[in-house]
């Protein structure tokens, strides 16, 4: 597939912000105080804001982050609690029968009342599925009588990071719209894993109404200190890119740079390429947001593939 792409920072990839909360502690209420433990408060906060996501209980997500924190992952960047809250809410509704476990591994008391924290959170989309893991560190500020997030950094463990893009693997067949004189292109795109868990391998055969056919080849694989998905797309013609791919739980998003086609006047091409999965082994791919050297092109038509093996 080509497409490139440029993305502007949007929600986080896959599960990995989700792990960020679970540190941020609520105490409020009951008498507690100062005088309470952080580092016990810390760690009975993750089982409470695991509880909250398993539940669906959204306003107590909320209220664990402050009111301008910030969420890293990769390249994306998420600031305040609204944006994050709004984001939490989304994939979870997206993921219903989804569920999380997190682990407190270190509690660093950095002076009252900030508290930084390292640990890893489980999450398995669906009852009987593979958990995917992820590390974070954050950190944290009491308010008033309640702990909460104001910066955390979430980085998907490299052996299970390609982990949320699991249900590409197979093969996908796509047609353009017929034209006026009844043409049309279709595409087949294959997707494997050759190498195992660490990296994903896609092949794609563009047939148009006439002319040769285009051959792309595309490898996705996980960066193993930061957990950010990179892409890679050559194809027949000259054309190359290389970026990032990032999800807002329900699309992912590939932020492309690279050269255009031997045959194109220009140095520099950047494209998105947003891929929408629709259930029941169909999904659209849209290319989208591009240019060549500065100057913008029309987006490409949307191709709706399904499965067909």
């Amino acid at each position: 597939m080509q497409a490139g792409i440029e993305r502007r920072a949007g929600t986080p990839w896959g599960v990995a912000w989700l792990a960020a909360a679970g540190i941020a502690v609520a105490t409020g209420g009951g008498g507690r105080g100062h005088a309470a433990e952080p580092e016990a408060e810390i760690r009975a906060a993750a089982a409470a804001y695991a509880a909250a996501f398993n539940k669906g209980d959204y306003a107590a997500l909320a209220d664990q982050w402050t009111e301008q924190a910030v969420l890293l992952e990769g390249s994306l960047e998420l600031r305040g609690r609204a944006a994050i809250a709004a984001s939490l809410r989304g994939w979870r509704e997206q993921h219903p029968t989804a569920t999380m476990d997190i682990e407190v591994r270190r509690v660093s008391i950095v002076a009252e009342p900030l508290a930084r924290v390292d640990g890893v959170i489980r999450f398995t989309p669906r009852p009987g599925g593979k958990p995917v893991v992820s590390r974070f560190s954050s950190l944290r500020v009491r308010e008033g009588e309640t702990w909460r997030l104001a910066e955390s950094r979430v980085i998907p463990e490299h052996a299970t990071a390609l982990d949320s893009l699991g249900w590409l693997v197979g093969t996908w067949s796509a047609e353009t719209a017929r034209g006026k004189d009844g043409s049309k292109t279709s595409v087949e795109t294959i997707y494997e894993q050759p190498l195992g868990p660490y990296c994903l391998v896609g092949r794609s055969r563009i047939r148009p109404p006439e002319g040769p056919a285009v051959e792309a080849l595309e490898v996705i694989h996980a960066d193993r200190g930061t957990g950010l998905i990179r892409s890679w797309v050559f194809d027949s013609t000259g054309a190359q890119g290389e970026g990032v791919i990032e999800s807002d739980g329900a699309t992912l998003h590939k932020t492309m740079v690279g050269t255009p086609s031997d045959r194109v006047p220009g140095r520099v091409a950047r494209w998105t390429q947003v891929i929408s999965p629709a259930g029941d082994g169909r999904c659209t791919m849209h290319s989208i947001e591009r240019s060549v050297d500065g100057v913008a092109m029309p987006d490409g038509e949307p191709l709706h593939f399904r499965k067909i093996r």
